[in-house]
């Protein structure tokens, strides 16, 4: 008899264990999800304060679905920088040129790249391509070139300009490299 009472008793605190581990899961989920949501919330602005207002975020895109574009040997006059000397007068420096080469990041999944991106296409559209950079760039003094935002803010507006000249975002990232001055 003992037996059959234990029996029962462990049988009872078994049900009263998985009632109280259901309980205990669906309070849980529901909190979880609320963790989450706002995890994700912070993550989103945080995600946000990564680029500049108005500036577009550069697209995610795997190392192979992507296809550089290199021109290289790229020499460009830019503009003058002014000084003023201790007396108040304004002298304009020398000119200087920088030389770089360029990168342009296609995404080859991307709906306008088969018209308009591969090695082919760019080619045929070199000389516009120059153009956008050289007005872009030639716009900067030596001092904006030098740092590192201004550098930066150089890459976003060629980019930019890419895009509004190609009319698509096939375009997605602009690297500059081996830059000297001169």
């Amino acid at each position: 008899m003992k037996k059959n009472l234990l029996s029962v008793l462990i049988l009872v605190l078994l049900i009263v264990n998985i009632a109280l581990t259901t309980v205990m899961m669906l309070s849980v989920t529901g909190t979880n999800k609320k963790t989450a949501e706002l995890v994700t919330s912070i993550a989103t602005v945080l995600n946000l304060e990564l680029y500049t207002p108005g500036g577009e975020a550069e697209a995610d895109v795997p190392l192979e679905e992507t296809e550089a574009y290199d021109m290289v040997g790229i020499t460009i006059p830019l503009a003058t920088s002014s000084t003023t000397n201790s007396d108040g007068t304004i002298t304009n420096s020398k000119q200087v040129y920088i030389i770089f080469s360029l990168s342009l990041l296609q995404n080859t999944k991307n709906k306008d790249y088969k018209k308009l991106g591969g090695t082919e296409n760019l080619d045929a559209k070199k000389s516009m391509i120059l153009d956008v950079v050289t007005k872009v760039v030639g716009s900067h003094t030596l001092e904006e070139c030098q740092s590192q935002e201004g550098l930066e803010r150089i890459r976003t507006e060629i980019l930019k300009e890419i895009k509004k000249l190609l009319g698509s975002d096939f375009i997605y990232k602009i690297g500059l490299y081996d830059i000297k001055f001169g």
